[in-house]
């Protein structure tokens, strides 16, 4: 498959667009109150949580560090961030999630639904930001999008007023679309409704 330059550079443009929200909301989730405030040179210690493999990962990492270091966050310097990868394996989640947990880090990044579950059962104190997911709502990992409460943040994909616009666009582009295919991953999607 031949992919066109306008193409790569829209994905590298989302790609940053991705890391930068998901890094705002995790930030936002590593605000203490100004009473509270940590002294300058304070590390922070990031979990980062993924269902997947590293090298499933890999361009999604590359992306979270730069974003990180675009902030002034260097690993190893002001921030340390533990990584567990399940491996596409996905009954390890819920060991790996008390892994972090017992680390009593500052934010546990988690990478998807799955992994969020995970997190979401082995803590009710250390706040998790989900970087993705379908719907948070209805996966009960918030209240409400306007006002998740709990100890869970992020970003969400879920957007079902929108579902019949973005047909139509695809239409307009395509004008002689008959048929539309949604791919997925049936293993994650059973996973993530588990309840």
């Amino acid at each position: 498959m031949n992919i066109s330059r306008a193409q790569k550079g829209w994905e590298k443009r989302m790609r940053k667009t991705f890391c930068a929200i998901a890094l705002s909301t995790m930030l936002f989730a590593l605000c203490l109150p100004v009473e509270a405030q940590q002294q300058p040179g304070k590390v922070r210690r990031i979990d980062y949580l993924s269902a997947l493999s590293v090298s499933a990962e890999s361009s999604r990492l590359d992306g979270f560090r730069q974003a990180l270091r675009d902030l002034e966050y260097v690993e190893g310097k002001n921030i340390v961030i533990e990584y567990r990868f399940a491996e596409g394996k996905f009954d390890r989640l819920p060991q790996l999630a008390a892994e972090l947990v017992r680390l009593k880090d500052d934010v546990i990044v988690t990478t998807g639904p799955t992994s969020t579950r995970a997190a979401k059962e082995a803590t009710t104190t250390i706040p998790i930001v989900m970087t993705f997911d379908n719907d948070p709502v209805g996966n009960r990992f918030v209240a409400s999008l306007a006002r998740p409460g709990g100890n869970i943040t992020g970003l969400s994909t879920y957007y079902p007023e929108i579902s019949g616009k973005q047909l139509e666009l695809l239409k307009e582009i395509v004008p002689r679309l008959t048929r539309v295919a949604v791919l997925g991953n049936s293993a994650a999607f059973q996973a993530m409704h588990k309840r």
